[in-house]
């Protein structure tokens, strides 16, 4: 049985996605953006939109049932390269010892404020595996 989980963001409704689909014990976490939900702002510095987004997919994850530690498969989408020196020490915090297979790519988000979306795939008790 599928389930979906919501985070609120107005995005969901408008574009019609669910933050996460969950079936059986694999959890796939759409795009997520730096979106700071507690200030209500997108923060211009890429690397605390990595953190955030982060954190978004961590909180969404521990809803699925799972956490970081349980991802396998990691996907960021950066709208310059000259983001990478920045955000490396936000990703090596939070995926140094977990090492996901990884795809990076530089694009264009729906937003000029954006500057990073991660996206992850995850298998419940991948990490005891």
């Amino acid at each position: 049985m599928v389930k979906r989980i919501s985070t609120g963001s107005p995005f969901e409704k408008t574009l019609g996605y669910s933050r996460a689909v969950i079936d059986g014990d694999m959890i796939y976490v759409s795009g997520t953006t730096g979106y700071d939900y507690a200030k209500m702002v997108m923060p211009e510095d890429v690397a605390e939109q990595a953190h955030n987004a982060l954190e978004t997919i961590a909180r969404v994850l521990g809803d699925a049932g799972g956490t970081l530690k349980d991802v396998v498969r990691v996907r960021y989408y950066l709208t310059s390269a000259d983001h990478v020196a920045a955000i490396t020490p936000v990703l090596g915090a939070h995926f140094g010892e977990i090492r996901p297979a990884a795809t990076m790519v530089i694009a264009g988000l729906i937003d000029p404020l954006m500057k990073i979306e991660i996206e992850v795939t995850a298998r419940v008790g991948a990490h005891f595996s």
